[in-house]
């Protein structure tokens, strides 16, 4: 066989292992993409001037690989008490506890996988003129139940950077409009039921609020997470609704006393 002969067959031998790592990264690189809606209720309570607790309740819904619809399937529903503490006027120290019924969560595998979690958090405030910086840390400790029906427990810390900008003044007050910009890197201990990798996501928020009155506001954001993972990568597009009430039913309260007196004063 010729010299030139064996050097066209180790050409096409190159070009097909070539063409094979080329298939297999592309394969391993793929993206699933899913769409979602979550929304979640706060109520805030005032203890004294250094105390206030909090309960959050969500819900979040999901497209699938086979439908597009951002409804489809309702992948998670939770429950979070919390505590805060005002250290000073830039330090607000937090801890809490929540129940995750996480049902069909892409991020998780999509199978049903129970969770508690618990957390301490700090935020540092940069308060300015005209908009309100700050800087969010976040220690999780997540016990969720894994594919063979044991639970394991997740080592999760997240740093966050948060952007809030008045539109109509120059503080936040009831009626005034704001924007909102926040981007999140999430880090983990490595579990079958979260996956190996270090790096767990990265999230990044966009969008709005309204104060209603001072005790009453809306946010609605637009949310773009990005999850690598080993079976292949995640990218979520999700739209978020958070309503909050703080002092609520101190409010009703004091509305329903002072009714109450306007009629005994009437009679």
């Amino acid at each position: 066989m010729s010299s030139k002969s064996t050097q066209n067959i180790s050409f096409k031998k190159n070009c097909c292992i070539l063409a094979i790592l080329i298939i297999t990264g592309f394969s391993h690189a793929q993206t699933k993409d899913y769409g979602q809606f979550w929304n979640e209720i706060q109520f805030n309570r005032t203890i004294n001037a250094k105390w206030s607790a909090e309960l959050d309740v969500a819900a979040s819904y999901s497209s699938t690989e086979s439908s597009s619809n951002i409804f489809q399937e309702n992948i998670q529903r939770s429950f979070r008490g919390w505590g805060h503490y005002y250290l000073s006027p830039r330090w607000k120290l937090s801890t809490f506890i929540a129940y995750f019924n996480n049902k069909d969560v892409p991020e998780i595998g999509q199978f049903e996988s129970p969770e508690w979690r618990y957390a301490l958090q700090g935020i540092y405030y940069f308060h300015k003129t005209g908009y309100t910086l700050s800087t969010r840390m976040r220690m999780e400790l997540r016990h969720l139940k894994n594919e063979d029906d044991d639970y394991e427990n997740v080592l999760r810390y997240r740093q966050q950077i948060k952007y809030i900008k008045p539109i109509n003044s120059k503080v936040l007050r009831s009626g005034v409009v704001y924007g909102i910009v926040s981007d999140e890197l999430y880090f983990k201990s490595g579990t079958k039921v979260t996956g190996e990798s270090f790096f767990d996501r990265n999230r990044l928020s966009l969008g709005g609020g309204y104060l209603f009155t001072d005790d009453i506001q809306v946010e609605l954001t637009y949310v773009n997470e990005f999850l690598p993972r080993n079976s292949g990568n995640q990218v979520v597009n999700a739209a978020s609704l958070t309503v909050t009430f703080n002092n609520l039913f101190k409010t009703l309260n004091k509305k329903l006393l002072h009714k109450n007196e306007d009629a005994s004063n009437d009679d």
